[in-house]
């Protein structure tokens, strides 16, 4: 069995980093946060991400047959009408568009 010194000095780096690793970012981001264009990546990731969501969801549907590009339509629209009606809540609006999605393909 290993010495407790030997245990303790384990603990002490993995703690240190593990503090570093968790800090850093932080540190690094701050000036950033007064930045303009971080500012308009805020604004335009969520439209960014639910863009690519739709098109790997269209794009895998289309080569799963002619029914499944139907369906992946129908949840892209629903998903696209619940993100606008709702006040913009990107995991209502995902959760409403898979949910539609998945209920359409098992119900064929």
């Amino acid at each position: 069995m290993p010495e407790l010194s030997y245990l303790i000095a384990v603990l002490a780096i993995g703690f240190v980093i593990d503090f570093a690793l968790r800090g850093v970012p932080f540190l690094v981001l701050e000036p950033l946060r007064e930045s303009d264009f971080v500012g308009r990546m805020a604004g335009w990731m969520p439209a960014g991400i639910l863009a690519i969501l739709a098109i790997a969801t269209v794009q895998s549907a289309a080569e799963g047959g002619g029914s499944r590009l139907a369906y992946a339509l129908i949840a892209s629209a629903v998903t696209v009408t619940v993100h606008l009606g709702f006040g913009r809540r990107t995991l209502l609006s995902v959760s409403a568009g898979t949910g539609v999605f998945v209920l359409l393909v098992n119900l064929a």
